[in-house]
């Protein structure tokens, strides 16, 4: 098993919605072919937020039956798209495109991240030292992973910029937080092939003083910069493509990232 736990498809009916509306936004940004750079990238990231949040609060049980199935994984991360899809292309016709796509992604994000907050208030379960320490980690972390980047590859990082940047940081506090989340909370890590490299740190003699979450950060970092060098050349190719790419890898970063600092904001361990 390679899928992380809690991925499954919702009911045909709610799947074929969503998937039309992603086949007609898709189409429509094709048609449209919007510019894309790195600060296009930027501008989607409260989306990114939005669909892990999303996600954190079906798993919190606080949707109705009826539109449950549009919420889980993962196809809450498709629905999300369709949403961010739309705005996009609605905020072109405004003077400040990307601010008014980034200013509803962040608007929008609001809502579930305090029907979460509510959530652990209601059931005491609130926890906000541990997950705020794994966000400042990750915002030293991934500022010393950049400043080295910066040193070592220089056009890479000016071509990839803060694409670039947002990627980096984004795995870095899916490292961190899941490193605070298994090693100090006692949640359990879900996606199989972390589990495997938390388990193998577990073996090493390290692991009485730094726990078996360290490993998964260096691992998240050296991937995540490693990956930036990577598609640097891409952007150089072909920018849309190549800033697309980078969205993609901020993404699966910066999504399960935000997921578990705010599961751990909202719930206690034992339902998960």
């Amino acid at each position: 098993m390679v899928l992380p736990s809690g991925f499954a498809l919702p009911p045909l009916p709610y799947l074929a919605a969503v998937a039309a509306a992603v086949v007609a936004v898709g189409w429509l940004l094709v048609r449209e072919a919007p510019a894309v750079d790195d600060r296009t990238v930027l501008a989607f990231a409260p989306w990114m937020a939005l669909g892990s949040s999303l996600y954190v609060c079906y798993q919190l049980q606080l949707y109705p039956d009826a539109v449950a199935p549009l919420f889980g994984s993962p196809v809450v991360y498709a629905s999300t798209f369709a949403v961010a899809g739309a705005t996009w292309l609605a905020a072109r016709r405004t003077a400040r495109p990307l601010r008014a796509l980034a200013g509803v992604g962040a608007a929008l994000a609001l809502a579930p991240v305090a029907a979460a907050v509510r959530f652990g208030v209601a059931n005491d379960t609130l926890t906000l030292a541990w997950p705020l320490a794994a966000v400042a980690a990750a915002a030293v972390l991934g500022h010393v992973a950049w400043w080295a980047l910066e040193r070592w590859r220089p056009g890479d990082v000016a071509v990839a910029g803060g694409a670039g940047a947002l990627a980096v940081f984004g795995h870095v506090l899916d490292g961190t937080s899941t490193a605070v989340g298994v090693d100090v909370l006692g949640f359990g890590e879900q996606t199989p092939l972390s589990a495997a490299i938390m388990h193998f740190a577990g073996t090493l003699p390290t692991e009485p003083l730094l726990g078996t979450g360290w490993l998964f950060v260096l691992v998240k970092t050296l991937l995540a910069a490693g990956v930036v060098v990577l598609l640097a050349d891409y952007v150089r190719e072909d920018a849309a493509e190549g800033y697309l790419l980078l969205a993609f890898v901020a993404a699966v970063g910066l999504g399960p990232g935000v997921h578990n600092v705010l599961l751990f904001v909202a719930a206690s361990p034992a339902g998960f």
